[in-house]
């Protein structure tokens, strides 16, 4: 392991944390990773926030969530699992099925924490359609006018990744 390395595995994440630099314990790990989504559906209704975060930061949210929700009947997971490297963590709430009340309880909660860690409610995924209402927790009103400006020049009609959300 370089020193890098050393510090990053050292770094703060989860209570269950692991990694490896290993070829095929990499490959064991990263189809684990794959399977999380399934097995969390297997709760019923899933919340899941793909967010960007400081590595001193990285696992804070999951807990600060775990609070939030601890007292609500209908949670019944609170976990996060997510790419140290790069600070990219997926936030997930499950629920037997959609509830408004625990959405109310996560929404705009974990973009305004994310804000005040200047992280990014949108990391790995993009914003996409569900989202573009929340970008401004994390751009600030300059950056997407540049962003627009940029968009408009080098595609002027539109057609490179059409009906996508550029707000």
């Amino acid at each position: 392991m370089q020193p890098a390395d050393r510090r990053l595995a050292r770094a703060k994440t989860n209570k269950l944390g692991t990694g490896s630099d290993q070829l095929a314990p990499s490959w064991m790990l990263w189809d684990i990773r794959e399977r999380v989504a399934e097995a969390l559906l297997n709760d019923g209704y899933w919340y899941t926030y793909d967010l960007s975060l400081p590595h001193k930061h990285f696992y804070d949210i999951v807990g600060k969530m775990e609070e939030r929700l601890s007292n609500h009947p209908k949670v019944k997971r609170v976990s996060g699992l997510g790419h140290l490297g790069d600070g990219n963590l997926h936030l997930n709430v499950t629920t037997k099925e959609f509830d408004q009340e625990v959405f109310g309880l996560i929404e705009p909660f974990v973009f305004e924490w994310t804000s005040k860690l200047r992280g990014s409610v949108s990391a790995e995924h993009g914003i996409g359609f569900t989202k573009t209402k929340f970008i401004h927790f994390s751009k600030f009103h300059g950056s997407l006018n540049l962003m627009r400006g940029i968009k408009k020049m080098m595609d002027p009609k539109g057609i490179l990744n059409p009906y996508k959300v550029l707000p």
